[in-house]
Parts: structure tokens; sequence; C-alpha cells
């Protein structure tokens, strides 16, 4: 399973947020931010719910798992 992440940044826009914000927000660097908006960093669960309480949303709105093909 792939962990797909592309309404974050989309989320993290309508929420008035840059990446610097986010990263201070949730305690991660900015790099770790952009890694995750990109697709190229799953974040932990634990990183994951924090993003979710600093965007005012749910995991679910802004993660979720793709099927890879076989």
């Amino acid at each position: 399973m792939e962990v797909q992440t592309s309404d974050l940044k989309q989320v993290r826009k309508a929420a008035g947020l840059t990446q610097a914000q986010l990263a201070q927000l949730t305690g991660v660097s900015r790099q770790t931010v952009i890694a995750t908006e990109r697709g190229d960093y799953a974040p932990s669960v634990y990183l994951a719910l924090r993003i979710a309480r600093a965007l005012n949303t749910t995991v679910e709105e802004i993660f979720s798992l793709q099927e890879e093909s076989p």
C-alpha cells in the first residue's frame, strides 16, 4: 500500500499556513513538510495526527491509502 498525500498541500493552503508555519506547529522541519506534500515521505501516525490537528481536520481528510498494482 502507498500513502497518498496530495490533499495535504491544498488543506494547508486553505488553512492559510505556509510550509514553515505548519512545520513549526507540528515540530518538524520545513523539509519534512515539503517531502510529505510531495509524497516522498510517509509520516508516522503520530505526525499525521499532529498535522491534522494543526490544520483542524482529520487524518483521513489529508492522507489516504492506495493499493499498489501487483
